[in-house]
């Protein structure tokens, strides 16, 4: 069996034990460290950083972690410690930072036709933060646009998927023709194709009406991107480390 780098081991230990807080505390642990929509009044800016140790369930941590050490070992042993944090925090910040970014669209969305028709932007707010609605909107808004905007400002993020992504498309430039299989299409698949099919379900499913879960596909795209800009700046520095001048 790989041995599994430090720094791996300890961000699973530390998933595990938010984990395990978790399921003690119960929603507790969620409203002080799941990510919260910035205008929640459960928001703090600490659940930035604690969203991506926070896991859902058995099943999410039990696959996160998975992936963690199998696609997370190699990158962490190449690259050590100090990169590999950076790196995989970075794809965190960037998965947390466009799925905000899809919920303010949403919620700014339905907002600004609320208010033109004499709505105050601060009683919806403040209705929304209570968790609550007007059912008076619905005289300006749709069913599904009053859902829209419930979701987008009631959604909470955990888990570290949004990293994950980053990590997988570090481990597809690095190891691009390692065979990799999908659990529900045991076909073995190389890296270079592997990740961009699991990245087109997620836009599918993103923009899509279909669901398959209380899953935050953007994150998943927004960690994917950070990894790939990371990736594609840190090749073209070491091209322009390794070239000779003329």
């Amino acid at each position: 069996m790989r041995a599994i780098p430090e720094i791996v081991k300890q961000l699973i230990i530390i998933n595990v034990l938010f984990f395990l807080g978790s399921l003690s505390l119960g929603d507790v642990a969620y409203d002080l460290f799941a990510l919260h929509y910035p205008q929640s009044n459960l928001f703090e800016p600490w659940q930035i950083v604690t969203h991506m140790f926070m896991h859902g369930g058995f099943n999410h941590i039990l696959f996160n972690m998975f992936g963690l050490w199998m696609f997370g070992g190699p990158l962490a042993q190449m690259w050590g410690r100090n990169k590999f944090l950076f790196f995989y925090f970075s794809t965190g910040f960037g998965a947390a930072a466009l799925q905000l970014f899809i919920n303010y669209i949403q919620v700014n969305s339905v907002m600004e036709q609320l208010v033109s028709t004499g709505f105050s932007t601060n009683d919806v707010i403040n209705t929304l933060q209570s968790g609550k609605y007007n059912s008076s909107w619905l005289s300006t808004i749709s069913q599904d646009q009053l859902s829209q905007l419930l979701t987008s400002f009631t959604m909470t993020m955990v888990g570290a998927s949004g990293a994950l992504y980053g990590v997988l498309v570090a481990f597809a430039f690095l190891f691009p023709n390692t065979e990799l299989m999908i659990i529900f299409l045991p076909i073995p698949i190389k890296a270079k194709y592997f990740v961009p099919i699991l990245l087109g379900f997620d836009l599918f499913f993103g923009f899509s009406s279909y669901s398959v879960g209380p899953i935050a596909h953007f994150a998943h795209l927004g960690g994917a991107v950070a990894g790939y800009l990371m990736m594609w700046y840190w090749k073209k520095q070491q091209f322009n480390d390794n070239r000779w001048d003329l």
